[in-house]
């Protein structure tokens, strides 16, 4: 049974949606502000966390980049705004999905399923394709853990959004290979993501201010000119 963790401070809204989560036999949880939010997050481990932006505590996008920091997990996220400039930021923030109020109910639960598939469906290819044996990749300073889904950079930890960590882990796992910004766009955002290769790069941007000694001189994550990007390190 897949678990949901629902963070919204309008009463109706949530028990609106844990009544139609629980009707498709899915585990919820629910919190009024972000605070209760991150005490459940740690003790009911949520596989996905639907999130309101307007919270009396925190701002959502706080919240989002807090949350999806802590783990590697996808967070759709619901606001009455509905300018462009605040679902783009949301995204890059690290949420999966944005929805603007008032939303249909079955949509909601459509886009639910989907990311669940999804992430399923990722966490299925990386098995069968990975010739890793154990469940840790070491690469010079940087310590990947698949199991934990953390990683250590000189034994300290770095925390990183989901789709940060998916991009990583692909380019760990497929170190002599050159990805194209079309396949890591796929591979972390689904076939049916609306944006464009713009989100790669500033994916990108943001993994290599957190792993890299010199962002601007990128050691780990490294551009190939006129064709996408490649791990780097590890030279004899």
């Amino acid at each position: 049974m897949k678990k949901i963790l629902v963070i919204d401070d309008e009463i109706a809204i949530r028990d609106l949606i844990e009544l139609v989560l629980k009707r498709e036999n899915y585990d919820v949880q629910t919190a009024e502000d972000g605070k209760a939010g991150l005490q459940l997050l740690d003790s009911f481990q949520p596989d996905l966390v639907v999130l309101d932006l307007m919270l009396p505590d925190c701002s959502g996008y706080d919240l989002c980049k807090e949350i999806t920091g802590k783990r590697a997990i996808p967070v759709i996220m619901l606001s009455a705004k509905n300018e462009i400039i605040d679902k783009v930021l949301g995204l890059e923030l690290g949420a999966e999905d944005y929805m603007t109020k008032p939303f249909d109910n079955r949509e909601l639960l459509a886009r639910i399923k989907v990311i669940l598939r999804r992430n399923e469906s990722r966490e299925n290819i990386s098995e069968a394709t990975t010739e890793v044996q154990s469940t840790r990749i070491i690469h010079e300073e940087l310590t990947f853990d698949l199991e934990s889904r953390s990683v250590l950079k000189n034994d300290i930890p770095v925390s990183l959004t989901a789709k940060e960590f998916k991009i990583l882990e692909t380019l760990l796992k497929r170190p002599d290979k050159i990805f194209t910004r079309d396949e890591l766009l796929q591979i972390g955002w689904g076939y049916d993501f609306m944006g464009d290769s713009r989100s790669v790069d500033m994916t990108i941007m943001r993994l290599r201010k957190k792993l890299e000694d010199n962002a601007d001189d990128p050691k780990y994550v490294r551009t190939i000119y006129g064709f996408g990007y490649q791990l780097g390190g590890g030279e004899v």
